[in-house]
């Protein structure tokens, strides 16, 4: 589309005008320009009726001189996106020419009112406003860019058969192979089995199959919201030796992580939305005020800036800035950034940020820990986890199976559906982790608690295991979890009321969905 206008009559003497203003021997399309920005960033929207506003007996600026080829497109997409139109919309080169008419008249004014105002402070006065935009901006649970990501991460991208049990009958083994994409259309998996129902044992012998059959290729992250007791770590340690897992028990061992590092710490916008998006985890696990948060936010700020060689700052550092601006002073934010700073919940300095997620780890998070604390740090590391693998991109389908990157298993996943904030950030998970190859593997004590009202989890998981559950009078929820017709509903329902811990009914598509497997057990199967 060619950009031919003229401005105004009026404008043509503003044009000349202002461009003395501006350095050197600056061209008189410059102004226009600028005044097209100026326009636009005030929040000046023309209505059809509005479009005889300016004539047309000015200054005339032909498509080549106006943009340039090289930055055309960039000021077309201005308009478009203030207006919401497509690039070859009718009235585009009118809202262009309304713009640049209206933003030389704006400059103009502001140069009458301020007469001893140079250009330069004119200029500065927007990249202000536009950062103040920023900072304020509500940030939804979206991945924050970081083009600073130095991060590789191993893959595994042949099929990945599982083990899941053995038919009760014929003693045959029973095969999963949740990466299969001609036949699951995500890798995610729901598990839902009362305590004893022999869930955990399930889970526990799929990642030590995921660890022989990947190579540990395909690493994972065990959640461990009620954490263990000494003498439990003690028969679990078989399992961490043969999956090469290390175990941390929270707050005894730092998390080797940062969780600050998924910030872009080069690129200006992507690190104010980055840092927006820490203070709202914080915020949302803390219940702070908007100064608060912009306390909180400022002091980010500032230890970023205090660091060089683009070095990360840690919790503690961010902690030690609030505490000097506080002063004796102490509230609900310095008492939850003082605990992550106290429990040294975080590694403070991470040599290789590529280490964490190429190795198996077990978070046991303790009882004894304030449950503000708990979630805000659980989270901290799924927005990590959520941002590196988003910022990484797609993961190849190869032959039919999806590359394979990462397991993120969460454990009594219910305390997580109980908290509000929660739900958005694992439904966004759910739904844009799956081309990254990640799967998220989550086990609750029962059906219900994965269907939230607005959104319900299981149907974001291709996959379902059903162990013995107390609800079993709700059908209704077994079928949906389970994905179960009328027909297959009946001869299901008789199944499961015959369930015994260790024995589960799923709709993986390897197996008959409304048939009785005895599934696979760590404890036995080593």
């Amino acid at each position: 589309m060619q950009i031919n206008i003229k401005t105004s009559e009026e404008n043509q003497k503003v044009i000349t005008d202002l461009t003395r203003k501006l350095p050197g021997d600056t061209k008189e399309n410059v102004i226009a320009r600028i005044a097209l920005g100026y326009s636009l960033s005030n929040g000046k929207r023309f209505k059809r009726e509005e479009f005889d506003t300016y004539d047309s007996q000015g200054k005339e600026y032909k498509d080549h001189i106006l943009f340039d080829a090289e930055y055309k497109d960039f000021y077309i997409a201005l308009v478009c996106q203030a207006y919401q139109i497509k690039s070859n919309d009718e009235d585009l080169v009118k809202l262009i020419k309304l713009h640049i008419d209206h933003g030389l008249q704006m400059i103009s004014r502001y140069f009458e009112e301020h007469e001893d105002c140079t250009f330069f402070e004119l200029l500065m006065n927007g990249l202000d406003k536009g950062v103040n935009a920023l900072e304020d901006i509500d940030v939804p649970f979206d991945p924050a860019v970081n083009s600073n990501q130095h991060i590789s991460k191993a893959y595994f991208s042949e099929p990945i058969n599982i083990k899941i049990g053995y038919n009760p009958e014929t003693k045959s083994e029973v095969y999963f192979c949740f990466n299969n994409t001609k036949i699951y259309n995500n890798p995610h998996i729901a598990v839902a089995g009362k305590s004893g129902s022999g869930k955990t044992q399930f889970a526990q012998e799929f990642m030590s199959q995921l660890h022989d059959v990947t190579k540990n290729k395909t690493n994972f992250l065990f959640l461990d919201f009620k954490g263990i007791k000494d003498e439990d770590r003690k028969k679990m340690q078989g399992f961490f030796d043969s999956t090469e897992t290390s175990f941390v028990n929270a707050p005894d061992v730092p998390f080797p992580l940062n969780p600050l590092t998924f910030i872009d710490n080069l690129n200006q916008k992507n690190k104010l939305i980055g840092i927006n998006k820490f203070v709202d985890i914080i915020a949302s696990y803390s219940n702070i005020g908007k100064k608060q948060q912009q306390t909180l936010k400022d002091a980010v700020v500032e230890a970023f800036g205090a660091k060089i060689d683009n070095k990360y700052p840690s919790l503690k550092e961010v902690n030690e800035i609030l505490l000097d601006r506080y002063g004796e002073k102490r509230d609900i934010l310095t008492e939850i950034m003082g605990r992550l700073s106290e429990y040294e919940l975080f590694e403070s300095n991470v040599e290789d940020p590529s280490y964490f997620l190429n190795h198996n780890y077990y978070l046991s998070l303790s009882g004894d820990l304030d449950k503000t604390v708990r979630f805000t740090s659980v989270f901290l590391i799924i927005n990590y986890i959520f941002n590196v693998f988003s910022n990484m991109g797609n993961a190849d389908v190869v032959n039919g199976h999806q590359s394979m990157r990462y397991v993120l298993m969460i454990d009594e996943a219910h305390d997580l559906f109980r908290e509000k904030k929660s739900l958005e950030i694992l439904e966004v998970i759910l739904r844009k982790m799956r081309s990254y190859g990640v799967s998220v593997f989550l086990l609750s004590q029962g059906i219900s608690e994965y269907n939230q009202g607005t959104f319900d989890f299981s149907q974001e998981c291709e996959t379902s295991f059903l162990l013995p559950i107390n609800d079993l009078g709700n059908t209704k929820a077994i079928n949906k979890f389970l994905g179960l017709n009328d027909k297959e509903s009946t001869r299901a329902m008789r199944n499961i009321e015959k369930l015994d811990n260790g024995f589960a009914i799923s709709n993986v598509k390897e197996y008959p969905k409304t048939d009785v497997f005895e599934v696979v057990q760590y404890w036995k199967e080593h």
